[in-house]
């Protein structure tokens, strides 16, 4: 059997999910008629303190809904360079919204106040108008990267002066939110859209949450019609979203250490050079000679082990709630053994 440390959205139901799935009462979701969506929304909803939610089949659609109904055809959004949001969206941003985007040079995927208030395009008719800031917590591309709730809310103040909406990629946010021991609320507070994804290490086979008051949520609603995402019996898919947020967020602890635990035995190997400090479920580190990322990638898997070369010289490996112990040890020893 292969381990597959590709991605957390790679996860199957546990037997206990499926059983929800199996019983849940549904209706037609597009007349608002399925009572456990309306649950899983309201549930979601009452997490972070705010007045409404949506349930979406991706995290992708869910962002670019927010995007979309946060900005105005020839708008600018602002966001880190290795967003998800810009790039793994198939340039959602440019085709779904007319919006063009204005990247910051982060550290490991997060940005700053100042960069914020620096990247803001005066009044001025020749210029875009500046209109949103999307921030992306846990950041994909910094190694799970968790921002400081300091940092979120010197931006969050910057938003405020300058009238501009702050959104917020949590596709893997209750990472974040276990390592940092804040709280849902915080950043309900924070943000005016949160977009949360089940399908990653809650575990759940599909589906996202895009969090907002009520008149957002009434708008995004018809922007996902039109984008295609309206659903009908969807409860049986949401049955999973509520199981995942009543019982799998605490257990993101154990793919935390699962990840610390192999980023360890990395660090003692003479191919594997820098090493993105590993704050949740996502190890990234740059390949050495005699190693390229494609090649290594190829060696694990010949030992049974897939990850990913997400760059010529980048290699990522993402824990999550179907990697078990035993597997953590059957990685390390590979390790050992390249």
């Amino acid at each position: 059997m292969m381990i597959d440390l590709r991605s957390d959205t790679v996860t199957k139901p546990t037997p206990a999910m499926l059983d929800c799935m199996m019983h849940a009462k549904v209706g037609d979701d597009v007349f608002e008629e399925d009572p456990t969506v309306n649950r899983l929304e309201a549930f979601a909803a009452e997490m972070f303190g705010r007045e409404a939610a949506l349930y979406c089949p991706t995290g992708t659609m869910s962002n670019q809904i927010a995007i979309k109904c946060h900005t105005q055809p020839g708008d600018e959004v602002i966001c880190e360079k290795t967003s998800h949001v810009y790039v793994y969206e198939g340039g959602g941003i440019a085709f779904n919204s007319a919006s063009q985007v204005k990247l910051i040079d982060g550290q490991r995927g997060r940005i700053t106040a100042e960069q914020v208030k620096a990247a803001i395009n005066p009044d001025d008719v020749h210029r875009a108008r500046t209109s949103l800031v999307s921030l992306e917590n846990t950041a994909n591309r910094g190694g799970g990267a968790c921002y400081k709730l300091d940092d979120i809310l010197q931006i969050k103040a910057v938003c405020l002066e300058a009238g501009l909406a702050l959104h917020l990629d949590g596709a893997r946010l209750f990472n974040a939110l276990v390592a940092t021991g804040e709280k849902t609320e915080q950043y309900g507070q924070a943000f005016d859209t949160i977009s949360i994804c089940l399908n990653k290490g809650l575990g759940c086979p599909i589906g996202s949450i895009l969090i907002g008051n009520k008149k957002f949520i009434r708008q995004a609603r018809r922007v996902r019609k039109v984008f295609g995402g309206g659903m009908r019996q969807a409860g049986f898919m949401a049955a999973a979203g509520l199981y995942a947020l009543q019982h799998n967020i605490k257990r993101l602890e154990l793919d935390h250490i699962h990840a610390r635990q192999i980023a360890l035995a990395l660090q003692q190997m003479p191919w594997a050079g820098n090493i993105l400090p590993v704050e949740t479920n996502i190890i990234i580190f740059d390949v050495l000679p005699p190693y390229t990322a494609v090649l290594l990638a190829d060696k694990f898997r010949e030992h049974g082990i897939k990850c990913i070369a997400i760059s010529p010289t980048q290699v990522r490996m993402v824990t999550h709630l179907d990697i078990n112990e035993q597997m953590v040890k059957d990685v390390i020893n590979c390790i050992e053994r390249i």
